[in-house]
């Protein structure tokens, strides 16, 4: 078994889900007392998030790719950034490990590609639903077509992120919302929904609708322990 690293924090909230993911993963393919091999380094968000709002990705991506050959350093032998918006500088993470980087959008695309999805809806953080860092990732390596909340959606949705589930508040009404949301994204011909934060899955699972939902925390996950055990 190969060690992962993760590089979380961003919120500590969803980094929980990863972690049990990744054991639960391993313990699944394995059996018995198994469990993932991770290296983890968790940043303190508030930083981050400093950062976010004042649009100096340039800052953001070097304090990340500082803390990601720190991760290599320690054994890692491949990297998570478990966020989907700060995937906004991977560039730079990427430029500063020698282990791979496995892209959460990636994860996803291949997902939809396995599903035959073509176009699908996206809901997150307003970067990472107005930047282009996502969805010409889709587009170019997949072919799949990106649809996204209308501009008054895309700050509720990014609102409830930041003001609840980052926080680990679950409030059923913001859960409607969302809802609501995805429902729109499906009449307008998105075949899936993919939830582009690593914070929504903590409060819309799948049995909350019929429309397909891509988790992409669980997808990149998923991805990690395929390639931990060399699959």
């Amino acid at each position: 078994m190969r060690t992962i690293g993760i590089l979380g924090g961003m919120s500590w909230e969803s980094t929980q889900s990863y972690y049990q993911a990744l054991n639960q993963g391993i313990n699944k393919a394995l059996g018995g007392f198994h469990s993932a091999q991770i290296v983890m380094i968790s940043v303190d968000f508030a930083e981050i998030e400093t950062l976010q709002q004042q649009g100096d990705w340039q800052t953001a991506g070097q304090l990340l790719a500082s803390a990601s050959k720190r991760i290599e350093k320690a054994g890692a032998e491949c990297l998570l950034l478990a966020t989907n918006t700060m995937h906004n500088v991977a560039p730079a993470v990427e430029s500063a490990i020698q282990i791979p980087f496995l892209h959460i959008a990636d994860a996803t695309g291949e997902k939809c590609q396995r599903d035959g999805v073509t176009r699908v809806g996206l809901i997150g953080t307003r970067f990472t639903m107005e930047q282009a860092f996502y969805k010409a990732r889709l587009k170019e390596r997949f072919g799949i077509d990106v649809v996204i909340p209308n501009e008054q959606e895309r700050a509720e949705v990014h609102q409830i992120i930041f003001d609840e589930l980052c926080h680990g508040l679950i409030h059923d009404a913001s859960r409607a919302r969302y809802l609501d949301i995805i429902t729109s994204l499906h009449q307008q011909g998105a075949q899936a929904v993919i939830l582009g934060c690593t914070e929504i899955a903590l409060l819309v699972e799948q049995h909350h609708t019929q429309i397909p939902l891509y988790d992409t925390t669980a997808l990149h996950a998923s991805k990690a322990v395929e390639w931990a055990l060399g699959n």
